[in-house]
């Protein structure tokens, strides 16, 4: 199966399994997009910006000795947006709607970009 068809069943996963999850994004560490689950196509401008985001938080964990990236998570007026590593190539995003469970959308987030991670290490 297509990378971008494996990537968003897993996205689609996740959307289904944490209802306050609005949708996610999955794009390659340079801002291309791989996949969408949005219901409004923003999904370029999402891309871009989260691997914009990923690298500065990557380096500012390198530059304070403080591990591997597993994920930066912005608390807006709106909701949130949670950014994770899968893999070494891309990048997860994920927005979700204010008064979200903040526990279960990192959980189900990072088992989600785990998930991606390995599709993505399948299809090289």
């Amino acid at each position: 199966m297509e990378l971008r068809h494996e990537v968003l069943k897993e996205m689609v996963l996740l959307r289904e399994r944490t209802p306050d999850i609005k949708g996610s994004v999955a794009s390659t560490i340079d801002g291309l997009t791989i996949a969408c689950d949005l219901a409004e196509d923003t999904s370029e401008h999402v891309s871009a910006l989260a691997a914009a985001l990923v690298a500065m938080s990557r380096r500012m964990l390198i530059l304070a000795g403080r591990g591997d990236l597993e994920e930066t998570l912005v608390s807006g007026s709106a909701g949130f947006a949670a950014f994770y590593s899968a893999g070494p190539t891309v990048v997860l995003t994920v927005l979700a709607e204010p008064g979200a469970n903040l526990g279960l959308l990192r959980l189900e987030g990072r088992k989600t970009a785990a998930a991606v991670a390995a599709v993505a290490a399948g299809n090289k």
